[in-house]
Protein backbone atom coordinates (compact mmCIF):
# COMPACT_ATOMS: atom_id res chain seq x y z
CA UNK A 1 0.00 0.00 0.00
CA UNK A 2 0.91 3.28 -0.98
CA UNK A 3 1.83 5.57 2.15
CA UNK A 4 0.43 8.91 0.35
CA UNK A 5 -2.40 6.92 -0.75
CA UNK A 6 -5.70 9.21 0.79
CA UNK A 7 -4.07 12.31 0.59
CA UNK A 8 -4.46 14.85 -1.84
CA UNK A 9 -2.74 15.48 -4.92
CA UNK A 10 -0.97 18.59 -3.42
CA UNK A 11 -0.07 17.11 0.14
CA UNK A 12 1.22 14.09 -1.85
CA UNK A 13 3.34 15.99 -4.18
CA UNK A 14 4.45 18.40 -1.67
CA UNK A 15 5.47 15.86 0.45
CA UNK A 16 7.29 13.49 -2.14
CA UNK A 17 9.21 17.07 -3.27
CA UNK A 18 10.84 17.15 0.26
CA UNK A 19 11.58 13.59 0.18
CA UNK A 20 13.11 14.45 -2.60
CA UNK A 21 15.42 16.62 -1.54
CA UNK A 22 16.81 14.79 1.41
CA UNK A 23 17.49 11.89 -1.21
CA UNK A 24 19.34 13.94 -3.35
CA UNK A 25 21.45 15.51 -0.30
CA UNK A 26 21.95 11.69 0.75
CA UNK A 27 23.23 10.55 -2.88
CA UNK A 28 25.60 13.86 -3.08
CA UNK A 29 27.27 13.07 0.55
CA UNK A 30 27.45 10.04 -0.06
CA UNK A 31 29.45 10.46 -3.83
CA UNK A 32 31.87 12.87 -1.76
CA UNK A 33 32.74 9.65 -0.07
CA UNK A 34 33.27 7.17 -3.25
CA UNK A 35 29.97 5.56 -3.70
CA UNK A 36 27.91 6.81 -7.02
CA UNK A 37 25.29 9.28 -6.53
CA UNK A 38 22.97 6.76 -7.61
CA UNK A 39 23.71 3.94 -4.70
CA UNK A 40 23.60 6.96 -2.84
CA UNK A 41 19.69 7.77 -4.22
CA UNK A 42 18.95 4.17 -3.59
CA UNK A 43 20.17 4.06 -0.18
CA UNK A 44 17.37 7.37 0.37
CA UNK A 45 15.15 6.13 -1.51
CA UNK A 46 15.33 2.69 1.02
CA UNK A 47 15.35 5.48 3.94
CA UNK A 48 11.71 6.62 2.69
CA UNK A 49 10.42 3.42 2.50
CA UNK A 50 8.33 2.21 5.10
CA UNK A 51 9.31 -1.58 5.20
CA UNK A 52 11.23 -4.10 3.16
CA UNK A 53 11.63 -3.72 -0.84
CA UNK A 54 12.38 -6.00 -3.05
CA UNK A 55 14.65 -5.45 -6.30
CA UNK A 56 11.94 -5.06 -8.67
CA UNK A 57 10.35 -2.16 -6.28
CA UNK A 58 13.25 -0.34 -6.49
CA UNK A 59 14.21 -1.04 -10.39
CA UNK A 60 10.65 0.34 -10.77
CA UNK A 61 10.80 3.17 -8.72
CA UNK A 62 14.60 4.11 -9.80
CA UNK A 63 13.65 3.98 -12.99
CA UNK A 64 17.12 1.25 -13.65
CA UNK A 65 17.45 -1.91 -14.94
CA UNK A 66 17.27 -4.73 -11.82
CA UNK A 67 20.88 -5.57 -12.46
CA UNK A 68 21.74 -1.87 -11.66
CA UNK A 69 19.79 -2.34 -8.52
CA UNK A 70 21.36 -5.28 -7.67
CA UNK A 71 24.63 -3.87 -7.84
CA UNK A 72 23.93 -0.80 -5.95
CA UNK A 73 22.21 -3.39 -3.07
CA UNK A 74 24.90 -5.64 -2.62
CA UNK A 75 27.27 -2.37 -3.05
CA UNK A 76 25.07 -1.12 0.07
CA UNK A 77 24.62 -4.79 2.39
CA UNK A 78 28.79 -4.54 1.99
CA UNK A 79 28.51 -1.41 3.71
CA UNK A 80 26.60 -2.43 6.28
CA UNK A 81 24.30 0.44 5.53
CA UNK A 82 21.20 -2.27 4.37
CA UNK A 83 19.94 -6.08 5.41
CA UNK A 84 18.38 -8.63 3.83
CA UNK A 85 15.67 -9.39 5.68
CA UNK A 86 12.77 -11.99 5.53
CA UNK A 87 9.27 -11.56 4.45
CA UNK A 88 6.43 -13.80 5.40
CA UNK A 89 5.00 -15.13 2.06
CA UNK A 90 7.44 -14.13 -0.20
CA UNK A 91 10.08 -15.96 -2.61
CA UNK A 92 11.56 -12.65 -3.56
CA UNK A 93 14.86 -10.90 -1.37
CA UNK A 94 13.71 -8.40 0.74
CA UNK A 95 16.09 -5.47 1.81
CA UNK A 96 15.59 -2.74 4.06
CA UNK A 97 17.96 0.43 5.35
CA UNK A 98 20.05 0.20 8.49
CA UNK A 99 18.93 3.52 9.80
CA UNK A 100 21.38 4.22 12.25
CA UNK A 101 23.06 6.87 10.57
CA UNK A 102 26.06 6.75 13.57
CA UNK A 103 26.49 3.12 13.09
CA UNK A 104 26.63 3.86 8.95
CA UNK A 105 29.20 6.30 9.24
CA UNK A 106 31.33 3.59 11.09
CA UNK A 107 30.92 0.99 9.92
CA UNK A 108 31.87 2.77 6.04
CA UNK A 109 34.71 4.60 7.08
CA UNK A 110 36.39 1.60 9.64
CA UNK A 111 35.90 -0.76 6.58
CA UNK A 112 37.58 1.65 3.85
CA UNK A 113 40.27 2.94 6.38
CA UNK A 114 40.83 -0.57 7.48
CA UNK A 115 41.78 -1.62 3.63
CA UNK A 116 43.91 1.39 3.32
CA UNK A 117 45.83 0.70 6.43
CA UNK A 118 46.52 -2.98 5.64
CA UNK A 119 47.67 -1.99 2.19
CA UNK A 120 50.10 1.30 3.11
CA UNK A 121 51.24 -0.59 6.33
CA UNK A 122 52.40 -3.57 4.04
CA UNK A 123 54.24 -1.59 1.61
CA UNK A 124 55.77 0.42 4.16
CA UNK A 125 56.91 -2.96 6.11
CA UNK A 126 58.33 -4.07 2.51
CA UNK A 127 60.27 -0.67 1.61
CA UNK A 128 61.66 -0.53 5.56
CA UNK A 129 63.10 -4.07 4.63
CA UNK A 130 64.52 -2.63 1.52
CA UNK A 131 65.96 0.28 2.82
CA UNK A 132 67.45 -2.08 5.80
CA UNK A 133 69.19 -4.30 2.94
CA UNK A 134 70.90 -1.15 0.94
CA UNK A 135 71.73 0.56 4.31
CA UNK A 136 74.00 -3.35 5.02
CA UNK A 137 75.15 -2.76 0.98
CA UNK A 138 76.17 0.13 1.57
CA UNK A 139 77.77 0.47 4.67
CA UNK A 140 80.58 2.19 3.83
CA UNK A 141 78.66 5.48 1.54
CA UNK A 142 77.76 8.23 4.25
CA UNK A 143 75.67 10.23 1.17
CA UNK A 144 73.39 6.71 0.61
CA UNK A 145 73.36 6.44 4.06
CA UNK A 146 71.91 10.14 4.91
CA UNK A 147 69.13 9.18 2.22
CA UNK A 148 68.31 5.65 3.54
CA UNK A 149 68.06 7.45 7.02
CA UNK A 150 65.88 9.94 5.80
CA UNK A 151 63.41 7.85 3.92
CA UNK A 152 63.67 5.92 6.97
CA UNK A 153 62.31 8.12 9.29
CA UNK A 154 59.81 9.43 6.92
CA UNK A 155 58.18 5.75 6.73
CA UNK A 156 58.33 5.22 10.38
CA UNK A 157 56.54 8.83 10.86
CA UNK A 158 53.88 7.57 8.55
CA UNK A 159 53.27 4.04 10.33
CA UNK A 160 52.67 6.35 13.24
CA UNK A 161 50.33 7.64 11.51
CA UNK A 162 48.49 4.65 10.60
CA UNK A 163 48.46 3.33 14.00
CA UNK A 164 47.02 5.98 15.32
CA UNK A 165 44.54 5.46 12.41
CA UNK A 166 43.85 1.86 13.33
CA UNK A 167 43.03 3.13 16.72
CA UNK A 168 40.54 5.63 15.82
CA UNK A 169 39.27 2.19 13.64
CA UNK A 170 38.74 0.59 16.95
CA UNK A 171 37.03 3.51 18.45
CA UNK A 172 34.57 3.22 15.88
CA UNK A 173 34.32 -0.18 15.53
CA UNK A 174 33.67 -0.75 19.37
CA UNK A 175 31.44 2.43 19.77
CA UNK A 176 34.26 4.06 22.55
CA UNK A 177 34.38 7.14 19.85
CA UNK A 178 30.96 8.51 21.62
CA UNK A 179 32.74 8.53 24.63
CA UNK A 180 34.71 11.08 23.19
CA UNK A 181 32.04 12.65 20.58
CA UNK A 182 28.53 11.65 22.21
CA UNK A 183 25.83 11.24 19.41
CA UNK A 184 23.23 14.49 19.10
CA UNK A 185 19.75 12.96 19.92
CA UNK A 186 17.77 15.83 18.42
CA UNK A 187 14.80 17.98 20.27
CA UNK A 188 11.37 17.25 19.06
Amino acid sequence: MDELEGLTPEQAHSIQKARERVIDSIGKNMDLYGITLSIGHLYGLMYFHNGPVTLDELSAKMGMSKTSMSTGVRTLMDLKMIDKVWGKGTRKDLYEVIPDWHQNFSDYFSIKWRKAVESNMHAMTKSLGEIEKLKEEHADNPSIQAILEADHAKIVQAMDYYRWLLKLIEALESGKIYELVPKVISEK
